[in-house]
Parts: structure tokens; sequence; C-alpha cells
């Protein structure tokens, strides 16, 4: 069964944050993941508990595929440049069959 990793991005820092794109996309490739939204227009319906910013979603296998990316040591550097340059809400969210 699928796993989403859902991400809202306030980039702080445009310049330095495209380093961070240009290294995640194959960091996401490695442990099986792929892009479902990344950054595209946003049409918020709701807002009483979260106004999102900028969205990426990414598909894993499972919800272990998606935990291994996200806690992994080879990511690790990457996401430090994430956090030097964005505010972000990273959840990880089981899919359903």
């Amino acid at each position: 069964m699928s796993a989403w990793v859902v991400v809202d991005t306030k980039i702080t820092n445009p310049e330095a944050y495209e380093k961070y794109k240009a290294l995640v996309g194959p960091m996401v490739q490695k442990y099986g993941g792929r892009y479902r939204a990344r950054g595209g227009e946003i049409d918020v319906v709701e807002d009483d508990l979260w106004s999102p910013t900028r969205i990426v979603i990414l598909e894993f296998p499972d919800i272990n595929a998606a935990r291994k990316f996200a806690y992994s040591d080879d990511y690790a550097p990457i996401a430090a440049i994430r956090h030097a340059n964005a505010d972000c809400t990273v959840v990880i969210v089981d899919g359903v069959d």
C-alpha cells in the first residue's frame, strides 16, 4: 500500500534552496519515491487549521520506504540544506487500498 510524504514549505532563501532541489530528486528515486505534486497552484478550500504555502507530495511504495527516505543518513545532509533555507512541515501518511 502506498504512503505519502506531504511537505509544506516556506522558502526563506530561494537561491540557496535551488541546491536542495537539485539534490533531493535523485534521493527520492533511490528510496522508490516519486513526485506527485511539486509546488504547483494551490486552491485552499478551507483553512481552519492550516494555511499552506508551497506543497510537495511524494509517493512511496509503502510507509517503511517513506520512513527509510525521511530518516536516512544519506538524506540528512540534504535535509540540512532545506532546514537552513526554508521553514517546513513534513508528514508521512499511510495510504489506503
